[in-house]
């Protein structure tokens, strides 16, 4: 055979073998871009400005109050006869598909009283309650800051956002407090006081004893006056309704974890009526059993100044066990709220048809 003929024979076999190569090689690249393609969910879109939207809110809320004043102890514990009413205005700015931020402020007031809550027939510690007879009022005025995250996202514009859905929030909130409570008819000695049924801030009055010097043997040595500015944690959750192009309503149940004891003015222990000097009104205002139990079961008590007052064996006296609240649970407050809200700066053009 000619050395032609071999160089034939040679480049057809190298040729057929270099076909059949590329063809395994191209077989694998295509079956490689299929799973590629099977597994393609979408290129995720970044949520544009066009998207986001800014909202202005008005709201009718209802607080309620837990602390140390409620019917029975523990955390949950509540009247809901002293749920009070609110209102407030929100801006939100919607930066998301899920996801909103929230500035609002609030308006309401908190309210407990031992003489309305308590069972004075519940010898467990109802009885207690009543006895003690302390009440407050406390008018909040709250500016918070939340992040809210729907359950249900919307990637569209806010003409497509969702029928509806369920969302969580928390953030951080700062408020104003000043708890009062309306002053007795007499003093301890029976005179008549110039303030009676006038409601006076506690806070000024230190009612445990803050405004005064105490013994370093005394319960609530080392206590000090409250701040009527304070932190709180707001969280919850809701449901937000959508109306219309440009109006939704929310429903939403939140709660405020406070870092105070004091926002119905009870946390320590009684002090001794002594502390007080000769303001009369600040022992009125401290210990108000008086009021509501039999005159027959005082018995006379002399306080560390040598003043005598006809007492309850338990309230109103220095000693370790006479507890006028419970500093180891912070105040509780939640707040229910009803929110209609309205998109700004966007327009909706129905077609017109001829």
């Amino acid at each position: 055979m000619k050395k032609s003929a071999y160089i034939i024979i040679a480049s057809l076999l190298l040729f057929f073998a270099s076909e059949s190569a590329f063809a395994q090689m191209k077989r694998k690249a295509i079956k490689k871009n299929n799973k590629r393609i099977s597994s393609y969910r979408g290129k995720k879109q970044w949520f544009s400005e066009d998207k986001r939207y800014q909202t202005l809110g008005i709201a009718l809320n209802a607080f309620n109050y837990y602390g140390d004043l409620a019917p029975k102890p523990g955390s949950f514990s509540t009247d809901i006869s002293f749920t009070k009413p609110a209102v407030g205005i929100s801006y939100s700015y919607r930066f998301g598909p899920r996801y909103s931020l929230i500035g609002s402020f609030t308006y309401g007031t908190l309210k407990g009283a031992d003489a309305e809550s308590a069972n004075a027939n519940d010898l467990g510690n109802g009885v207690y309650r009543y006895q003690r007879n302390l009440s407050f009022r406390n008018r909040i005025k709250e500016l918070s800051f939340v992040a809210s995250f729907d359950l249900f996202e919307n990637m569209a514009t806010y003409i497509s956002r969702v029928n509806w859905t369920p969302y969580g929030f928390v953030g951080i909130a700062c408020f104003l407090h000043n708890p009062q409570a309306k002053a007795p008819a007499t003093d301890l000695h029976g005179n008549p006081l110039p303030n009676a049924g006038e409601w006076l801030d506690l806070q000024d009055l230190g009612t445990e004893g803050q405004n005064a010097t105490l013994l370093e043997s005394d319960a609530n040595h080392g206590i000090k006056s409250y701040k009527k500015f304070q932190v709180s944690i707001p969280f919850g959750i809701g449901a937000r309704f959508r109306l219309n192009e440009m109006l939704d309503l929310s429903a939403e149940l939140g709660f405020r974890y406070l870092f105070t004891d004091y926002i119905d003015d009870v946390s320590k222990n009684y002090v001794d009526l002594g502390v007080f000097g000769n303001d009369e009104l600040a022992k009125a205002m401290s210990y108000r059993t008086n009021e509501v139990v039999d005159p027959s079961l005082l018995k006379p008590t002399q306080t560390r100044n040598g003043q005598t007052y006809d007492l309850l064996p338990g309230y109103g006296q220095e000693h370790v066990d006479n507890k006028r609240g419970n500093e180891n649970n912070k105040d509780t407050y939640m707040v229910t709220t009803i929110r209609l809200t309205y998109i700004l700066g966007k327009n909706f053009h129905r077609a017109k048809f001829r």
